[in-house]
């Protein structure tokens, strides 16, 4: 087993991995910008060192600093968390040439599975059903218009090394593609180095399903269920479920089966999660992989009792999965709300600045991931998500109502949040109905925000 993990991240996952560490009585080395050195995983972890200043070019993103910081320190592996440098298969590449060891899946893997397009053609080659598009690049524009004719508008255009949303364009029609294939391909090669594209057709309000994988170097690969990611803002994830309640029985075992299928296809080891959309006749389609931990990952240990980030170690060590399938279960429901730094009043503009009162909900079934702090300060320069409310309980309308009662309690001073706007998504209807898709909060975000305008004035 390793005896001192560098962690490259910062924030709440920072202290997620801090925390597994210390269990597993491991040292840590957590690297952190100058903007972030009175933060909560600086304070805790074994050592600390800052590696730059605030913007990320220069700190959580420096790879030689990084890599420099490990030997120092003499680390044996580095967990990059989610973001920054969790799917960078060349720094991936560059630990492996200095025998450190990266906690996930190769940088070969990552590579390979982080070129959408070449995801596909390996999907459809297992006979994974994939959404219906490009076979390949697109090499110019005509190209795009020929196979968007073919499968039919509205279609998307999207990065081949694209993820979170960046370099996402749709096409509703033909007087639309062009600017579409143009700005998408604009924003790839800005955010990626990479303006390479290709084409989907577009499924209309699908529900996003993904499936939770877990591989180790010895051959052993299982799933741990599925969740349910429909409630999204602009491609952006804001609430996740385990187990997806709009699954039948059938279903979910087929796509238990795909996600499988998809893994054992790359030979994956460490944790992984393959993406669907369930279209409305129920049939379903990959559309990508990630090849790191993800945000919503503890909905998925509530309702399983699999810590995921010891995993990750153990099998970055080298060491066999510690459960097999037929230890998985459905075994309750898990909901977890995002809570961002963001006013909902204001286009859900980011909303940085101190805390100067917090209390965090706590009781039966109430877990909180965060590295906030009274008097801690919400920073410019990073993504806007400040804590993570997760509840568990026996079903899903227990967890809703847990949910209501952990987001009225969770209480945060001095900056604006979408606390209030989380809450009143647990009484909407088709919410508790799990009558909900991609679409939902396009559709139900004014009357959302009106609802609470009206309860402000009591």
């Amino acid at each position: 087993m390793f005896k001192r993990i560098l962690i490259a991240n910062r924030g709440e996952i920072a202290m997620r991995i801090l925390r597994c560490c210390r269990e597993m009585g491991i040292e840590t080395v957590l690297i952190y910008s100058s903007e972030d050195k009175d933060s909560l995983p600086v304070q805790f972890s074994t050592y600390s060192v800052c590696i730059g200043p605030a913007p990320a070019q220069q700190s959580y993103l420096n790879e030689d600093a990084i890599l420099t910081a490990a030997k120092e320190y003499n680390c044996d592996a580095i967990h990059p968390g989610y973001g920054f440098l969790s799917e960078n298969a060349y720094f991936a590449r560059k630990c492996e040439k200095e025998g450190i060891e990266f906690i996930g899946p190769s940088a070969k893997m990552i590579h390979f599975m982080g070129n959408k397009d070449a995801a596909r053609t390996l999907m459809k080659k297992h006979g994974v059903p994939v959404v219906p598009g490009s076979d390949g690049i697109l090499n110019n524009l005509d190209e795009a218009k020929k196979v968007a004719a073919e499968v039919g508008y509205p279609v998307l255009i999207k990065a081949s090394a694209g993820g979170g949303g960046r370099g996402m364009r749709v096409a509703h029609d033909e007087s639309e593609i062009e600017d579409a294939y143009e700005s998408a391909g604009a924003e790839a090669l800005s955010a990626f180095g990479d303006g390479s594209l290709y084409l989907e057709k577009l499924i209309l309000n699908p529900h996003h399903i993904e499936v939770q994988i877990l591989g180790d170097k010895k051959g052993n690969i299982i799933h741990l269920l599925e969740r349910d990611c429909s409630m999204q803002r602009r491609h952006q994830k804001i609430l996740e479920e385990c187990p997806a309640s709009i699954l039948t029985d059938r279903q979910r075992e087929a796509l238990y089966r795909a996600a499988l299928k998809a893994a054992k296809a790359v030979h994956y080891y460490s944790a992984g999660t393959l993406e669907f959309v369930l279209d409305k006749t129920g049939k379903f389609y990959f559309i990508e992989m990630n090849t790191r931990i993800q945000v919503e990952h503890p909905v998925t240990e509530m309702v399983t009792g699999v810590d995921l980030i010891r995993e990750q170690i153990r099998v970055a060590a080298g060491m066999p999965l510690s459960i097999k399938q037929s230890d998985i279960k459905i075994n309750g429901h898990a909901i977890e709300c995002r809570i961002n730094a963001e006013d909902p009043e204001r286009g859900f503009a980011p909303c940085p600045g101190d805390v100067t009162f917090l209390h965090f909900p706590n009781g039966n079934g109430v877990r909180i991931e965060s590295a906030l702090y009274p008097n801690s300060r919400i920073s410019p320069y990073y993504d806007s998500m400040v804590a993570k409310v997760i509840v568990y309980a026996r079903g899903r309308l227990e967890a809703i109502r847990k949910m209501r009662v952990a987001l009225e309690e969770f209480t945060i001073k001095g900056i604006k949040t979408n606390l209030n706007f989380q809450y009143l998504i647990m009484y909407n209807e088709d919410f508790v109905m799990g009558n909900y898709d991609t679409g939902f909060l396009e559709k139900n975000t004014e009357a959302i925000l009106r609802w609470n305008r009206e309860s402000e004035k009591y």
